[in-house]
């Protein structure tokens, strides 16, 4: 079942789907909250996910960032790590006033670039109880160094000359300048498997939304590139972490840096020819039933005991 809901964020009203199972709970609910990617919307790959955590027996909050799809916030398009961990952490808050839910077995799941802000926020949010990426992204460190990690240095320096130009057109009153985020067919085959799969994912019927952010504004750059994502993942400790990746992801070294950082209980897996894009959605039931299995282990009334 789902229930259109609403919460703030730092005074940003966000919108957000409750998903329940289908059948009438005897007691409150372990709960997960679910971040999207960069530019999604709830609506997309972390929709499919809360649907399937509600269908084994969790409550799951897919919610839109501040900024973007049905969210509030002026201008549109704004990609603040700072807010967007603000907006994990806000989740939490609301689900702790729902009677239906039990405030001592909450969970957070990010898939991508929300597999980067979810780390900062459970580090320091110990309302979190347990702990899950999917194709895990540090934006901050994609802005700098490319998915890969072998992007030319000029790249970076050429999107900091933008954003301080947007800022000074910005001061000036004019119109607000706007990153694309959307390539050509073409452009994306040329940039290789990653480039081409996000391309069919958001711009064909595979997984577009017409809520989406298909542009950032300029100067969210300057914001994004001295993100962190795992600098304080040790805190997460002694609560339990997973961190799920496909071994053909471009992006699976963020999640193999991260994992060795933190501390135990932790867990990498692997999902066996996936690459990044592939679990938004192809492997979804797949990864779904090893997160669900995670947060039952995890956010269980034993487990919670064993941690207090």
């Amino acid at each position: 079942m789902r229930t259109d809901v609403t919460f703030t964020s730092a005074g940003i009203t966000l919108a957000g789907h409750l998903y329940t199972p289908d059948t009438a709970a005897g007691a409150p609910l372990a709960a997960v909250v679910v971040g999207h990617p960069g530019s999604g919307v709830k609506e997309q790959t972390a929709g499919a996910y809360a649907q399937q955590l509600a269908g084994a027996g969790f409550a799951a909050l897919a919610f839109d960032a501040a900024y973007q799809g049905e969210s509030g916030g002026s201008p549109r398009g704004v990609e603040d790590p700072a807010q967007r961990v603000e907006d994990f952490k806000a989740a939490v808050s609301y689900l702790t006033t729902r009677p239906d839910i039990d405030s001592e077995r909450i969970g957070a799941l990010g898939i991508c670039a929300s597999g980067g802000y979810v780390i900062p926020a459970a580090a320091t949010d110990h309302r979190i109880r347990a702990v899950a990426t999917v194709s895990a992204v540090d934006l901050g460190l994609n802005f700098r160094v490319g998915p890969d990690g072998t992007q030319d240095p000029a790249v970076l320096q050429n999107l900091l000359d933008a954003a301080a130009a947007a800022r000074t057109t910005e001061a000036a009153s004019e119109p607000i300048a706007m990153m694309p985020l959307r390539t050509t067919q073409e452009e994306a085959r040329a940039g290789g498997r990653y480039a081409y799969e996000g391309w069919e994912y958001y711009s064909t019927d595979r997984g577009r939304h017409p809520r989406q952010a298909d542009a950032f504004t300029f100067s969210s750059i300057d914001k994004i590139v001295t993100f962190d994502a795992f600098h304080a993942i040790d805190l997460i400790a002694p609560r339990p972490l997973l961190m799920v990746a496909g071994n053909e992801a471009a992006t699976a070294w963020m999640s193999e840096a991260a994992v060795k950082k933190a501390d135990e209980p932790k867990e990498l897996h692997w999902v066996a020819g996936a690459s990044h894009l592939d679990l938004y959605d192809r492997y979804v039931p797949q990864v779904a039933l090893k997160l669900a299995s995670f947060f039952a282990e995890t956010l269980s009334a034993r487990a919670e005991a064993e941690r207090v």
